[in-house]
């Protein structure tokens, strides 16, 4: 009996498509950025931080994802004062507004109804494909991480959903825009790790 080897798994749907599905048939080499910068209102948090430079201008910023980058990420606060900032920014953008639930939040003194929720604005580079290795949702719950050095560091987990949101392919380009403790960096890394290689 002649042993037939399995069909090779496709890098980007994990299934043996034979590198026909749409995904791996997307052009490389996007340019994705992800912005984490200081919230609206919250500068102040980061005034020890060497890459302190004050308030972050969100309209400058939006521009510059809008002119540079095929797809990105922005990350900012679900205040009232910063949603009605930015809501007009983004609307002329096409990028769609998600959430990020977090299962354990910050609770402090006098706030009685936790901030316990973000915004995460999204504009893709590309169609996202669904894959195997998860279910498409705008919405991700996660808790906070603690003891990262550095307010509001975002968890590995909330970063990958991010990256698949955006439609990022292993391949592509990120620029960590506010790169802080260097947590996006490190789970780009660990995203484009979760692709299975095909068999030689």
């Amino acid at each position: 009996m002649n042993f037939q080897p399995p069909d090779p798994v496709c890098r980007f749907c994990e299934d043996t498509c034979g590198g026909s599905c749409e995904q791996a048939r997307e052009p490389k080499g996007k340019r994705i950025a992800y912005a984490d910068p200081p919230y609206i209102g919250c500068a102040h948090l980061y005034r020890d931080h060497p890459d302190f430079a004050g308030e972050v201008d969100h309209g400058a910023l939006i521009d510059r994802l809008q002119s540079e980058f095929d797809g990105w990420v922005l990350h900012a606060s679900a205040t009232p004062h910063s949603m009605a900032i930015l809501a007009p920014l983004v609307e002329k953008t096409g990028a769609r507004w998600m959430t990020w639930v977090k299962g354990f939040a910050a609770f402090k003194r006098n706030v009685s109804v936790a901030y316990a929720w973000e915004p995460v604005i999204v504009k893709p580079a590309r169609k996202p494909v669904v894959s195997k290795r998860l279910v498409m949702r705008d919405w991700i719950e996660h808790s906070i991480t603690l003891k990262r050095g550095l307010t509001g560091a975002k968890p590995e987990k909330v970063c990958h959903w991010a990256f698949e949101m955006v439609g990022a392919h292993p391949d592509d380009e990120l620029h960590d825009l506010f790169p802080g403790t260097g947590a996006v960096s490190k789970a780009w890394q660990t995203w484009r790790g979760l692709f299975v290689l095909p068999a030689a």
